[in-house]
C-alpha cells in the first residue's frame, strides 16, 4: 500500500508533467484574461503568440498585407488612377492609414456611421457611396459635410438632391456631391446619358453644393470569372458612364472625378473611363475572390495573397474523419472557406458557435487541442462578426487593430 508520503509525491509529479505540457502547448507563457487584456492595452506584445490567443480570432499577417498595399499602390501609380479603397472590408483605422501613407488620396465607405467613424479620426476625402435618403441620413451627411468640408457623397436622385440642399440650407453648410450612374447593377445609379447629365447640371447649379464627378460602380464584373470575360463584363457595364463623360463635356461641366472599380477589375478600369479605383478586398483577399482566376491563371486569382484567416481550436473530437471546432455560425463560418496549408480539409458548421472540419484519407489526422487558421469566403461580412485583428509576424503577435463600429461608437 503506498504511503500518503508517496501519493502526494506522485501527485505533485503528475501535476508538475501536466504544467510542463501546458506550458509547452503555449509556448510556454498562458494569460488570464485580465492580464491579457492589460498587456493588449499597454501594446504588450511579448510572449503573445497565436497559441495564446482566444478563438475563433482574425489573424493578419503583416507581411503579406504589406505586400499587398503596396502593389495595390504600385500598380495606381503605373497606370495613372487614383486610390480611393473601399473600407467596408476592414473597417480599421490602422490598415486605412497605411493605405494613405502608400498613396490613397482617400477612402470609401458603404454606411454614414463608416464616414462619421473615419473622418472622426482624422482621415479626409471621405466618400460615401448611398444617397441620404431619409431624415436621420440627410442631417448626419450634412453635419459631416460642415465638420469635414472634404467628405462626399453620392445622389442619384433630384428628389434627394432637393432634400439635402434644404437641410444643408437651414445648417449653412457646403455639400460635396458626385452623382452615381448605373453601372451594370440595379441596386443604384441614374440612368446614362442625358438623365445623369441633367442631374450633374442641377448640382452644378445648386447654391448649397459642388459637382465633384460621377461614381460608377461594376460590382457584377468583379467576380466574374476569368480575367478576359471580368474585362469583357467592366467595359460593357461601363460603356453608359463614357457616353455620360462625352455630353458631360460638352454640356461644359467640370468633371473632377469618375469613381468605381474593384479589386477583381483593378488592372483594367483604368482603360474604361475610371479615374479612381475604390477596390478594397486586395488587402486580406478571401476564397471568392480566389476563384475569379486572375490576368496569368484562369483557374487561380493570386495576383493578391490571402493574408487575413480565422484562427479556430479543434475542441472536440469524437467520431472518425470529423472534428468540432470553435467557428461556427456566429462568426460567418461557410463552406466555401478553405483552410491554410491543408487544402484537404473541408469547413462546415454545426450551429451557432461550432464549426466541423472533415476529411476523407485516413493520414490526414487533425487532433484535439490543435489551431487550425480558415480563410473566410466573403470579408465584407466576416470582419463584421468580429472586434479587432490580431497582426502576426510568423507566430509572434506585434499588434491589434480595432475593427471600427465594434469596439467603437455603435454601428448604426
Amino acid at each position: 500500500m503506498s504511503s500518503r508520503r508517496n501519493f502526494l509525491m506522485v501527485g505533485a509529479a503528475s501535476a508538475f508533467c501536466d504544467a510542463r505540457g501546458w506550458a509547452a502547448k503555449t509556448n510556454g507563457t498562458a494569460f488570464p484574461d485580465d492580464e491579457f487584456e492589460t498587456r493588449i492595452a499597454l501594446r504588450d506584445f511579448r510572449d503573445i503568440t497565436k497559441e495564446t490567443l482566444p478563438t475563433p480570432s482574425m489573424i493578419v499577417d503583416l507581411d503579406l498585407f504589406e505586400r499587398n498595399v503596396n502593389q495595390m499602390a504600385q500598380q495606381a501609380k503605373s497606370t495613372g488612377i487614383e486610390m480611393r479603397p473601399h473600407v467596408k472590408v476592414h473597417k480599421s483605422v490602422d490598415v486605412a492609414r497605411r493605405q494613405i501613407a502608400q498613396g490613397a488620396i482617400g477612402l470609401t465607405c458603404a454606411t454614414i456611421a463608416e464616414a462619421e467613424l473615419f473622418s472622426g479620426a482624422g482621415i479626409k476625402n471621405v466618400l460615401w457611396t448611398k444617397q441620404p435618403a431619409s431624415v436621420n441620413n440627410i442631417e448626419r451627411a450634412v453635419a459631416l459635410s460642415k465638420k469635414d468640408p472634404t467628405f462626399m457623397f453620392v445622389v442619384d436622385d433630384p428628389q434627394v438632391l432637393v432634400w439635402v440642399e434644404q437641410a444643408a440650407a437651414a445648417r449653412n453648410a457646403r455639400l460635396r456631391i458626385a452623382v452615381s450612374v448605373y453601372a451594370g447593377m440595379d441596386r443604384q445609379g441614374i440612368e446614362n446619358g442625358a438623365p445623369a447629365v441633367d442631374l450633374a447640371q442641377k448640382v452644378t447649379a445648386s447654391r448649397s453644393a459642388q459637382f465633384e464627378g460621377f461614381m460608377a460602380y461594376s460590382g457584377a464584373a468583379s467576380h466574374t470569372r476569368t480575367w478576359a470575360a471580368r474585362k469583357k463584363r467592366s467595359y460593357d457595364d461601363l460603356s453608359g458612364v463614357r457616353e455620360t463623360m462625352a455630353l458631360a463635356r460638352q454640356a461644359g461641366l467640370r468633371v473632377n472625378i469618375v469613381s468605381g472599380g474593384s479589386t477583381g477589375t483593378y488592372n483594367m478600369d483604368h482603360e474604361h473611363g475610371l479615374t479612381e479605383l475604390e477596390a478594397g478586398s486586395y488587402v486580406f483577399m478571401d476564397t471568392g475572390y480566389f476563384a475569379v482566376g486572375g490576368k496569368d491563371d484562369d483557374k487561380v486569382y493570386n495576383d493578391f495573397k490571402g493574408a487575413l484567416t480565422v484562427l479556430t481550436t479543434v475542441d472536440s473530437k469524437r467520431h472518425p474523419n470529423l472534428v468540432t471546432t470553435d467557428y461556427g455560425n456566429k462568426a460567418i463560418n461557410r463552406p466555401t472557406d478553405q483552410v491554410k496549408g491543408k487544402p484537404w480539409l473541408q469547413v462546415g458548421t454545426q450551429g451557432a458557435e461550432y464549426g466541423a472540419l472533415r476529411w476523407t484519407d485516413a493520414d490526414k489526422d487533425v487532433k484535439l487541442g490543435d489551431r487550425v487558421e480558415i480563410y473566410c469566403t466573403n470579408l465584407d461580412m466576416s470582419t463584421n462578426a468580429f472586434d479587432r485583428y490580431y497582426v502576426a509576424k510568423g507566430d509572434q503577435i506585434v499588434d491589434v487593430w480595432p475593427i471600427m463600429g465594434r469596439t467603437g461608437p455603435a454601428q448604426r
